[in-house]
């Protein structure tokens, strides 16, 4: 335990005085309250009052010499008042049997009278770290829980009155409270996260984490760290042990996002995980167990590359059990004036300004334009509009469109092959902004990353 700074809360129940002297004695120095009673009947009263760390707790009190049994009731009873307390059982009577009951009825540890100080020591320093383990998490559950409750609409920010966005929604509420694997298709800037979070907040998982991982934007050599966690000492910069992504959402759902990024071998990875339901750490042959739901997305033709060998048929079967195809904006023109409602109601109390109206004109504008960026440069569009303008009222000047996209029909296409698509449209917008890869990638909805992977896979 660290000497220099005390830390911690811990309550010790013994029948026996000397028992408490000598462990108040030991562990004053090094941790900032220690409480003592030889009586478990007061434990209730003494949870009420204080929020302790750890309880040290004899197992066999002067009513029940050796048995136990006293022990294991007033076990219960502390996980009763406070399920996630660290509680460490102390006897002088113990034994394997009696251990492995111990820990089965919710004990974090067993300590034998008389022990060994470094010993004692070392363990309510694990049960301390412990307890603050399960103190954030249960914070990060909290806040998610709080989030969810902020964005208590069925589909939140996600907004849309068309046919296409109908279906859409409907999908999801058909699917959202099982846990069966989704695999969201669509195009950059579409809403790929929002249907994720949507999936989540209406699942019988929305009062767990949701952890997404931007998979396009990870490299090769942290792919498994980030997913899967390391021990210490796994490679150069591991200075301390981490769990992974999986572990972390126990209980909940990983959103995978961009995971026709993966090669193959990364492929093979995560299909071994999600088949065994289990994670090893890097550096660790041990494995561990995983819950969670897990959500996927990508703007990639999955089914073609799987077809070309270039993504694994298995692991697309593993997690596209449904799939929700979310359209593009310039296919559900319907939705733009409720979206320009939405982001001007959004961006107005954002800035402080007050508009009454926008120009019906502008509406005509915004329906005419083929968003190329989706929702996604709809609503930058917007904001600049709003930060801007200077009148009540939002006029067609106010919108700065991008003139090579004021409609995409201008992007004709000798073939429809997805990929010399892909590549086209690349090559336009790379030109369009001199090579500016910060900027093309912007308007593309893309990560640098992402953009330099494309560059390369078409040699451009």
């Amino acid at each position: 335990m660290n000497m220099s700074e005390k830390k911690g809360k811990i309550l010790i129940i013994d029948d026996n005085r000397d028992i408490l002297f000598a462990l108040k004695l030991l562990l004053k120095p090094l941790v900032k309250v220690v409480k003592t009673d030889t009586d478990p009947s007061n434990i209730p009263v003494l949870m009420n009052d204080n929020d302790f760390d750890v309880i040290l707790l004899d197992m066999n009190f002067t009513k029940d010499a050796i048995s136990g049994k006293e022990g294991f009731f007033w076990l219960k009873k502390i996980l009763e008042i406070d399920p996630d307390a660290v509680v460490l059982f102390i006897t002088a009577y113990g034994d394997v049997e009696k251990s492995v009951k111990a820990i089965r009825a919710g004990a974090t540890d067993f300590v034998l009278k008389p022990w060994q100080n470094e010993k004692l020591l070392a363990t309510i320093s694990s049960a301390l770290k412990l307890r603050q383990s399960k103190k954030e998490v249960n914070s990060l559950k909290t806040r998610q829980k709080a989030l969810n409750t902020i964005m208590d609409e069925p589909f939140a920010e996600f907004i849309g009155v068309s046919e296409p966005m109908k279906r859409v929604f409907d999908t999801i509420k058909k699917v959202a409270r099982t846990d069966a694997n989704v695999l969201i298709l669509g195009e950059n800037g579409t809403g790929k996260e929002l249907v994720a979070r949507a999936l989540h907040r209406n699942s019988l998982r929305k009062d767990e984490v949701f952890v997404s991982l931007d998979l396009g934007a990870i490299s090769e050599s942290l792919f498994e760290s980030e997913l899967f966690g390391h021990e210490k000492g796994a490679f150069t910069d591991a200075k301390t042990s981490r769990p992974g992504r999986f572990e972390l959402a126990a209980g909940g759902t990983v959103f995978l996002d961009e995971i026709g990024n993966l090669s193959l071998p990364l492929q093979a990875k995560l299909l071994t995980v999600l088949e065994r339901r289990e994670v090893t750490r890097v550096g660790s042959n041990k494995p561990h167990p995983i819950d969670i739901r897990l959500i996927s997305a990508t703007n990639m033709p999955l089914k073609k590359m799987a077809v070309n060998g270039e993504f694994r048929q298995d692991l697309l079967y593993r997690i596209n059990t449904v799939e929700i195809e979310i359209p593009p904006l310039r296919e559900r023109k319907e939705d733009i004036p409720v979206l320009a409602e939405h982001f001007l109601d959004i961006y107005s109390k954002k800035y402080k300004k007050s508009f009454k109206k926008i120009q019906q004109s502008v509406i005509r504008k915004l329906s005419e334009y083929q968003w190329p960026g989706n929702v996604r440069e709809f609503q930058h569009v917007f904001e600049r509009a709003v930060i801007m303008s200077d009148g009540p009222v939002l006029n067609e000047f106010d919108f700065q469109l991008s003139s090579h996209s004021s409609s995409r029909k201008g992007f004709e296409f000798e073939s429809y092959n997805l990929e010399e698509i892909e590549r086209g449209i690349i090559e336009k917008v790379l030109r369009i902004h001199r090579g500016n890869v910060s900027k093309a990638a912007s308007e593309l909805g893309l990560t640098r990353t992402s953009l330099y992977r494309r560059l390369e896979k078409y040699g451009l």
